[in-house]
């Protein structure tokens, strides 16, 4: 897949320099004959000399990443409240931690519950670490379903039943239906019909509609995202990589 995309990128590399050699200072006195012949030799050049493409799409690539990073930092800045403040959330970690880690997390994705462990590993033995849940939905209708359970737990429980229901969430086994939460719910000793009657409600559905917005202004669509000061880190990084990252934020100042 990757070859493929890289063929694919290389070939409009090579369209797009041609094109642009066709159109130098000095082209639009040629004929159609020398111009056509310019470009097959501008062509053959690049083609005889792939490393030149590389090292192109080198700088292209890490001037998207820089691009990317800087428009990334405007808009945290920009929703700097809604981020990290939110009373929506649920936060934990050391509450005066000198690093807060926002997760927008999905209970059905797979890297999210592969990040679970390592993220509470991460904070706890980190421990200067403020930790911040998004609830993001975005697989269907047993994510939703999970996400409204999670913070109908919190607003009728508060935040240290919303962490047991998130952890039993994260590892559950089969589809979350209403029955499957009610039971959840039973096993968190809590009476499941005010949950279940709770979950629909505007209350429950503002929260995740406005994660959902903020998602949507941060170019946010898939799960896990991971949000610190001023960066975005797209995607499951293990362990290690999070702990250098924080390392970096720290670093920065």
């Amino acid at each position: 897949m990757r070859r493929l995309v890289a063929l694919g990128i290389m070939t409009t590399l090579v369209v797009s320099l041609v094109t642009v050699a066709a159109h130098a200072e000095g082209a639009a006195d040629m004929t159609a004959e020398e111009r056509a012949t310019f470009r097959a030799e501008v062509r053959a050049y690049l083609l005889e000399n792939p490393e030149v493409l590389v090292e192109a799409m080198d700088i292209l690539q890490s001037r998207e990443e820089t691009a990317s990073a800087e428009r990334d930092a405007m808009l945290l800045q920009a929703k700097s409240e809604e981020i990290f403040t939110s009373p929506a959330d649920w936060v934990g970690g050391n509450l005066e931690g000198d690093v807060t880690l926002v997760e927008f997390m999905d209970y059905r994705c797979g890297y999210c519950r592969k990040a679970h462990d390592e993220v509470q590993t991460l904070v706890e033995s980190d421990g200067n670490i403020r930790y911040v849940i998004k609830e993001f939905p975005i697989l269907g209708e047993g994510s939703l379903l999970s996400s409204q359970f999670a913070i109908a737990v919190r607003l009728l429980h508060g935040d240290a039943a919303y962490k047991a229901a998130h952890d039993a969430l994260i590892t559950l086994r089969g589809d979350p239906t209403p029955e499957t939460l009610g039971r959840l719910a039973t096993d968190l000793g809590h009476d499941p019909a005010p949950i279940l009657a709770k979950m629909p409600s505007d209350e429950v559905m503002a929260v995740i509609s406005a994660n959902h917005a903020l998602a949507d202004e941060m170019q946010i669509s898939g799960t896990p995202t991971f949000v610190m000061k001023d960066m975005m880190v797209r995607g499951y990084v293990p362990l290690e990589g999070m702990q250098q990252i924080i390392a970096d934020v720290r670093a920065d100042g």
